[in-house]
């Protein structure tokens, strides 16, 4: 269990930290383009999407983040009890600081060890303390890229957000138009009818004005 949590750990880091090379080129590319004034429909799809991947990251890792947090505090419960169980107790802020030593004997300090409980419990005690060491130490290497992705996510929500808002607005815009179209052909059609209407009505009037002419002049 120990090797595949360290091993698992590892890939995550190295999968975490191509992911971030990445995201990082993509941006990358991106500015290049910025800065050389393009604007086009290809570079505001690939803005939104580095965008999007970015957040999504951010969001993994947060999950990765908490999961981490929540194993260190299990871990932290179970160096309590197995402490308890030697008849040693001590407050969270003790064990805090303890946690911040290397050093797993300043745990067995004051322990009785010729009971074969406590030789268990002090086996447990530093098969978690290392454990909380190891998190520890993964925690602090991704910290920084945890930052950096969640500055990059969160300058680019910005950019993101105008343009969703952008994109609601043409969507408003098309069904508006879709209505004014439907209107415009419903119109269009009235007026075609009231045209023929009109056409037919005129024609009756100029057949009448002509039969009327013809037996006026004869």
């Amino acid at each position: 269990m120990k090797v595949d949590l360290e091993v698992l750990g590892s890939d995550i880091k190295e999968l975490a930290n191509k992911v971030r090379s990445k995201l990082k080129g993509i941006q990358h590319s991106i500015e290049q383009e910025e800065g050389q004034n393009r604007s086009s429909a290809d570079l505001r799809i690939r803005t939104t999407q580095h965008s999007t991947l970015s957040r999504a990251f951010v969001e993994v890792m947060s999950e990765y983040n908490s999961t981490q947090s929540d194993y260190r505090e299990r871990c932290k419960g179970r160096i309590l009890r197995q402490l308890e169980i030697t008849g040693r107790n001590i407050t969270n802020e003790e064990l805090e600081s303890m946690l911040g030593s290397d050093n797993p004997a300043i745990f067995t300090s004051g322990m009785v060890m010729d009971c074969k409980i406590s030789e268990q419990a002090v086996s447990e005690i530093e098969t978690r303390h290392a454990e909380i060491m190891r998190l520890e130490s993964t925690v602090r290497e991704l910290h920084h890229m945890f930052l950096d992705l969640a500055v990059l996510a969160e300058n680019q929500g910005v950019l993101v957000n105008n343009i969703e808002r952008n994109v609601r607005g043409a969507e408003e815009y098309v069904e508006k138009a879709k209505e004014q179209t439907k209107a415009a052909i419903s119109v269009r059609k009235v007026s075609r009818r009231k045209m023929m209407c009109a056409g037919i009505c005129l024609a009756v009037v100029l057949a009448v004005l002509i039969i009327a002419l013809a037996a006026g002049l004869s």
